[in-house]
C-alpha cells in the first residue's frame, strides 16, 4: 500500500511556502491542489452524484443509510468539506477525516435491490466505483470547462488521488493510476450499471431539490441550470440508462466553458470564504505563493507529455482517455 507522501506535479510551482509548514497530503506542487479550488468543481460534484447513482448497490447504500431528501444541502456541504479537508488541510486533519469516514462505513449495510442480499457499504468494489466516478467527474469537468491541463498533468491528477482512495479504505495498488486505467475500469464496470428506481429518485432530487416555497424561484433560476448542465456532461451511455436526452456534446461544452468563465469572474477570495474555508486557511499556513490556480500549471514541463494521451476536443470527447462514452 502506498504511503501518504505528497505526489509530485512535475515541477516546482514556486509557492514560497512558510518554512516548516505542513502542506498536507497533496501540497501546492500537486495538480490536485491547484485544481480543486476552481468553482466548476461544484458542477463536477453534482455530475459525480448522477454518475454514482447508476450503480444499483452503491445508490441503495445511500438510500438505506441517509435521508438525503431532508438534508440535501447538508450532504453536499459535508462532501465538499471532506474533499476540501483532504486536499488543503494539514496531514493530521486529513487523516482524521478519512478515519471518520472509514469508521462510519464499517457500521453500515444495505440490501441488494435485485437479490435481497445484505452487503456492507464499505465493500471494496463499491468504494472503487464511488472513487472512480468522482475522479472521472472532477477531471472531465475541469478539462471540458477549459482548465489547461496537459495530458501528463491529467494522468498525475488520477495518480495523486489514490491518496483519496486510501483514506476511504481502498488499497491504492488496486486503484487506477492514470487516465488509461480509469477508462479501462469504466469499460469493465459498465455491465453492472443500471438506472433503477433509486437512480431516478436521485435524478429527480438533483434536478429539483425540495426547498421552502419562497425559495423555489431562486432554485429554478440558479440551481436547476447548473444541475442540468452537470447531467448534460455525462457520457452518452449514462444518458441512455437514465432515458433523459441531452443536447449535442459541443453545445454542452460551450455552455460549460461559458459557465466556467462566469463563475471564475467571481473573486476567488469571496468564493473561498464560503464554508468550510479550507483554502484560505491553507494559504495562511503555506504562504501567498500557495494560492491555488490551475493556470499556474502551464509552467510545468509539457515536454513530459507523450502525444495522444488524454487529449480532448471541443465536443467533450476524448481520444486515448475518454470520460467513457
Amino acid at each position: 500500500m502506498e504511503n501518504t507522501a505528497r505526489p509530485a506535479s512535475g515541477g516546482d510551482t514556486g509557492t514560497g511556502a512558510a518554512a516548516g509548514a505542513d502542506p498536507g497530503l497533496y501540497g501546492p506542487d500537486s495538480v490536485t491542489w491547484q485544481c480543486h479550488g476552481d468553482p466548476v468543481m461544484w458542477i463536477a460534484g453534482v455530475r459525480a452524484l448522477y454518475l454514482q447513482a447508476l450503480h444499483p448497490r452503491a445508490v441503495r447504500g445511500v438510500m438505506e443509510n441517509s435521508d438525503f431528501r431532508k438534508d440535501a444541502w447538508g450532504r453536499l456541504l459535508r462532501t465538499a468539506d471532506f474533499v476540501g479537508a483532504i486536499t488543503y488541510a494539514t496531514t493530521e486533519t486529513a487523516e482524521r477525516a478519512g478515519a471518520r469516514v472509514r469508521a462510519i462505513h464499517r457500521t453500515l449495510s444495505a440490501t441488494d435491490p435485485d437479490t435481497g442480499e445484505r452487503f456492507p457499504v464499505d465493500d471494496p468494489g463499491l468504494l472503487l466505483w464511488v472513487h472512480c466516478a468522482q475522479i472521472d467527474s472532477f477531471l472531465h469537468v475541469l478539462l471540458r470547462s477549459g482548465v489547461p491541463l496537459t495530458p501528463a498533468q491529467a494522468d498525475r491528477y488520477v495518480d495523486e488521488n489514490r491518496v483519496n482512495a486510501r483514506l476511504v479504505g481502498l488499497d491504492p495498488a488496486g486503484v487506477p493510476a492514470d487516465t488509461a486505467a480509469l477508462a479501462a475500469y469504466f469499460e469493465t464496470v459498465r455491465p453492472e450499471l443500471a438506472a433503477g428506481p433509486d437512480a431516478h429518485d436521485v435524478y429527480d432530487f438533483l434536478y429539483a431539490p425540495p426547498v421552502h416555497p419562497l425559495l423555489v424561484p431562486g432554485r429554478n433560476l440558479l440551481w436547476r441550470p447548473l444541475s442540468r448542465l452537470a447531467y448534460d456532461t455525462l457520457p452518452g451511455w449514462a444518458h441512455q440508462l437514465y432515458g433523459h436526452p441531452a443536447p449535442a456534446p459541443h453545445l454542452t461544452t460551450r455552455r460549460l466553458r461559458l459557465t466556467g468563465r462566469v463563475l471564475r469572474s467571481i473573486p476567488a477570495g469571496l468564493r473561498w470564504k464560503l464554508p468550510p474555508g479550507h483554502i484560505l486557511r491553507a494559504m495562511r499556513r503555506m504562504g501567498p505563493g500557495s494560492r491555488p490556480s490551475p493556470y499556474t500549471l502551464r509552467t510545468s514541463a509539457a515536454i513530459l507529455d507523450r502525444p495522444g494521451r488524454a487529449s480532448h476536443d471541443d465536443g467533450g470527447g476524448f481520444k486515448t482517455w475518454r470520460s467513457p462514452d
